[in-house]
This record gives C-alpha cells, sequence and structure tokens, in this order.
C-alpha cells in the first residue's frame, strides 16, 4: 500500500533486512514503540493548545487572534523543516538529526510552559515545530524499514493510526490538563516522553544501511519560502484587527510576501536541487492531491480549533469537556482506518475512497451549522464522528493518490511537497477563519442591532421582563434597566458569534464540496496495476 516515503528496489530491501534481523525481536519492538511515541507526541502538540487558547489568552493578557498564534507558528514551522528533512538527514546523519529534534521539541517545550508573555510562547512554540518536523518523517521510514515487505500494510496501518489519533486526542488530553492542573502542563507534559525518547534512540537507532546522497542545501529556496509563508501568514492573522491595508506594515508584508513566493517559484524551477522540486506538479493527480491535500488541511485544522472555542466560550463547556467531544470520533477513527487500508489492498480506487471522505466531512460542516446556544454535548459529539470518519478515510488514500503516478525518482519530493500543501493547508486555515470569524461577528452584531428599537414588540418584552427581575433582585429601576440592557448587549454578543462560527464551517463544508469533481479527472479503472515498490523513507 502506498504512503509517504521513499521507494527502493528490492535488492537494497533484502540487503537491509539482513542487517534489522540481526536486531533482537525485543529491540526492534522497543524501537517502534519508541520512535512511534515519539511521532505521536508531535501530532498531539499541533492540536493540544486548542482547549487552552482561553486560558492562554485570559492568564497572559493577549486577543484570542493573537493567541492563535501558538498553533499557527506551530504549523509554519512544519512547513518550513518538513522538505529539509532530506537534506538534514544526508547532512547530519539520520540518528544525530533525528536525536537532537527530540532534544530541540523537549526543551522548547520546557520553555512554552515558563513563557509568560505570548510572543514568547509563540517564538518557542516556532522552534517546537523546527524540532517536530523530523519526528513524524524519519519515524515513519524507522517503522517500516522494522517491517518485512509482505507486512508494510500493516505498518502503514499502524503508523496511520498514530498520525490520525495524535492530533485527535490533542483537545481530550489537553482538556483534562487545563483544568485539573494548569495550561503550561500541556508542554511540561512532552518534558519526561522526550527524555526517555532520545535515551531510547540513542541506545536503539542505527543509520540506514545506504545513507543518503549528499548534495547541495537550497538556501535561497529555503529563505524565499520561510519569508513569503511567514510574511503571507501575518497579513492574514492581523489585517483585520489593523483594518487592513490602512497599517503600513500590513502593505509592506504583502509586498514582500508577493515577491517572495514568486521569486520562490521561478528560483525551484531553475535550481538543480530545489528544496521544493515544483516539477514533479506536472502530474496532474499529484497537483490535484496537492488541492485536495490543501482543503484537508483546512478541514482538520480548523474544526479542532472552532469547535473547543465554541463550546467553550458558546456554550459554556469545561476544558475536559471539550475535549472528549473529539474522542468517540477517534475510537471509531480507529477501526475506520483498518477498513480504508483493507479496501485499498482490495483494490478499491483511492479517488473512491477520498470521495467517501469528502463527503464524509462536509456532511460534518453541515451538520455543524444546525448548531444552536442550547445544542448538546451528544449533538455535537455525533457531528464530530462523521468529521473522524472524513479524515479517516482521507489519510492514507490521498497520500496514496498523490504519489501513484510518479516516477520513483520524484516520490520522495511528491511526498513532501503534499506534507507541505496539509500544513500550508492547516495555518493558513486558522487564520483566514479567524478573519472570516472576526468579520462576520461584526456584520450579524449590526444586523441584529437593528431589532433593538423602541418599536419592536419582542425587543420591549423582553427588556421589561429583565427589569422587572432585577428590580425583584433589589435594584432600583435605573439600574435594573441599565442591567438589562447589558444583558441583552450580552445575548447580542454571543448570538453573532454563534452565527459566525456557523458561517465558518459552512464556507469550510463548500470548500470540500467544490473540490470533489476534481477526482473525475484523476480515476482510474480498477485493472491499472500500480508498480510494486517497497516504502522505506519519508524524505
Amino acid at each position: 500500500m502506498p504512503f509517504n516515503g521513499i521507494f527502493f528496489n528490492h535488492k537494497y530491501t533484502e540487503r537491509y533486512i539482513k542487517v534489522i534481523q540481526t536486531m533482537s525481536p525485543l529491540r526492534r519492538q522497543l524501537l517502534i514503540l519508541t520512535v512511534l511515541l515519539a511521532a505521536v507526541m508531535e501530532l498531539i502538540d499541533i492540536s493540544i493548545v486548542n482547549v487552552a487558547l482561553s486560558h492562554m489568552s485570559g492568564n497572559l493578557g493577549a486577543t484570542l487572534e493573537d493567541t492563535s498564534w501558538v498553533i499557527t507558528a506551530y504549523a509554519i514551522a512544519n512547513v518550513i523543516i518538513i522538505p529539509m528533512t532530506g537534506f538534514l538527514t544526508a547532512q547530519l546523519g539520520r540518528r544525530n538529526y533525528y536525536i537532537g529534534s527530540i532534544i530541540l521539541f523537549t526543551f522548547c517545550s520546557f520553555m512554552c510552559g515558563q513563557a509568560e508573555n505570548i510572543w514568547v510562547l509563540v517564538l518557542f512554540r516556532f522552534l517546537q515545530g523546527i524540532g517536530g518536523g523530523a519526528l513524524i518523517s524519519v519515524s515513519q521510514a524507522v517503522i517500516f524499514e522494522n517491517f518485512p515487505k509482505e507486512k508494510h500494510g500493516t505498518a502503514a496501518a499502524l503508523f496511520g493510526i498514530g498520525v490520525f489519533i495524535g492530533p485527535t486526542i490533542g483537545p481530550t488530553l489537553g482538556g483534562y490538563i487545563t483544568e485539573n492542573f494548569s495550561w503550561p502542563w500541556i508542554f511540561y507534559i512532552n518534558v519526561p516522553i522526550g527524555i526517555a525518547a532520545a535515551i531510547s534512540c540513542y541506545f536503539l537507532l542505527t543509520e540506514p544501511a545506504e545513507k543518503p546522497m549528499l548534495r547541495k542545501i537550497d538556501w535561497t529556496g529555503i529563505g524565499l519560502l520561510a519569508i513569503g509563508v511567514g510574511t503571507l501568514q501575518t497579513v492574514l492573522e492581523r489585517g483585520e484587527t489593523e483594518d487592513w491595508f490602512a497599517a503600513p506594515y500590513i502593505i509592506c508584508f504583502t509586498v514582500i510576501s508577493v515577491l517572495s513566493l514568486v521569486a520562490f517559484v521561478i528560483w525551484e524551477l531553475r535550481v538543480e536541487f530545489p528544496v521544493v522540486n515544483l516539477r514533479v506538479l506536472k502530474s496532474r493527480t499529484l497537483s490535484i492531491a496537492a488541492v485536495l491535500t490543501f482543503i484537508t488541511g483546512i478541514g482538520m485544522f480548523t474544526s479542532v480549533y472552532i469547535t473547543p472555542v465554541l463550546a467553550q466560550r458558546l456554550l459554556g463547556f469545561t476544558p475536559t469537556q471539550s475535549g472528549e467531544l473529539l474522542l468517540p470520533g477517534a475510537i471509531i477513527a480507529i477501526f475506520v482506518l483498518i477498513l480504508c487500508g483493507r479496501l485499498m489492498q482490495r483494490g478499491v480506487p483511492t479517488v473512491v475512497l477520498v470521495g467517501t471522505g469528502l463527503l464524509s466531512f462536509a456532511y460534518f460542516n453541515w451538520r455543524m451549522t444546525g448548531i444552536t446556544l442550547d445544542t448538546s454535548a451528544t449533538e455535537i459529539t455525533v457531528c464530530l464522528i462523521f468529521r473522524a470518519i472524513g479524515m479517516a478515510f482521507l489519510t492514507v488514500p490521498l497520500t496514496a493518490l498523490a504519489v501513484s503516478s510518479l516516477e520513483p525518482a520524484h516520490i520522495p519530493q511528491g511526498a513532501a511537497l503534499n506534507n507541505m500543501m496539509r500544513q500550508l493547508g492547516g495555518s493558513f486555515g486558522i487564520s483566514i477563519i479567524n478573519t472570516y470569524s472576526f468579520r462576520m461577528t461584526a456584520q450579524h452584531r449590526s444586523d441584529l442591532l437593528t431589532h433593538i428599537t423602541p418599536t419592536n414588540p419582542a425587543f420591549i418584552s423582553r427588556l421589561d421582563s429583565y427589569t422587572k427581575y432585577f428590580q425583584q433582585k433589589g435594584s432600583g429601576y435605573l439600574d435594573a434597566r441599565q442591567r438589562a440592557m447589558s444583558l441583552i448587549d450580552l445575548a447580542v454578543i454571543k448570538q453573532s458569534t454563534l452565527m459566525s462560527y456557523i458561517d465558518s464551517f459552512s464556507l469550510i463544508g463548500s470548500m470540500f464540496i467544490v473540490v470533489l469533481p476534481l477526482l473525475i479527472f484523476v480515476f482510474k479503472k480498477r485493472s491499472d496495476k500500480p508498480r510494486e515498490q517497497v516504502i522505506i523513507s519519508d524524505h
């Protein structure tokens, strides 16, 4: 079953199997468990902060928009580091790079918990994301290396479950920690795990039998990508707050972003060893898969961002209750992932599975547009189950689709590009949804205030009812009237905010429906036989 990775020939695989056979079964199992734990730890940190955003915002004296940088900084760092994984592995050695990344991730986790300022926290979250970038691709490579060829489907399922479960259980774990301890402990929990993983890898992890070929690092491409993505992210995050182009630095960053990204594309198409080989986008299948992966990233990240915030700020859920909303879906998704893997092995076209995932996720968003301030936890949990099913049907098949038409030599860059698109979708998606919901909240508030008039019988009746209530509590008429107006204003704010989140779910769901027809252009007959390949690495 295809997965994110480099595909080597059978001769190399046989040589490597002889090498890993010298390890005892216990050492191999401990190594697999260690790298899988490290990967899940990194993936959990993508979403573990989501249910703690309100607490961070209040504790650090920051707005929710500023606090969302805690999520996007991590995602941006992943976007930058993922394409560099192959270079750094070749330059530093896989063992050194992997253990060094665990140490960096662990140290920055501790520093995130120590942060007393929102921007210090954002800085260490960015550095934490740099360290975490290697924990996905290298962990995947090690897991596949320790399974024989005939069990690579099992390896793919094992790693796929970890990839999916990590971000899904993050809010549940984060909610429990935030409510029973304090938000810094969502970062401190990584410290003992990271130390244990680093020590274990020091004794168990070895270099691959055949080291990657050293080649010149595309520092220019890396710099242009980092500047372009970073400035564009800043524009998306701060544009609405700064009244867009009324702020000089927004104009400046917009120009820098456009010029950097255009220069990046031109440079990558000309340089001999690009950090992101855009030439592989000549493959129509990969191009379409990249678009679908970008949309999937938007849906995956924004759904676990909006839902906990909505549940806590509007529905009055505790952080633990907010996190538990995602747990049933995560459990069901494990079985769906296994089913999905079996369907692929039996020849079910990947486009059919991807289409099922897109429709399921669109249905989740459609159901979420029907929520009210009285919606129960059960209803939201049921909605999130459809989200989980959709993500399960998209996780492995979409990756397989991305590399299905590439030559073996181009698969590493194709897989890296596809991974990068998922992270870009996540970071951009959160910024876009923040801006969109902020604007829609203002619009809905303005619309609702048109009904707050002396000629509206419903408003007058509600105002009189609240006034009498406060008078019965001992307030004078004028004070009771003022408190009644404040209560109505609060209701308007909550209702307009809820409506903005409904609009956000509607927008995201529409994206999944709009891209669905793209699958028509990559549909292949079931008689098409995939190239027989062995999956070893992700970089």
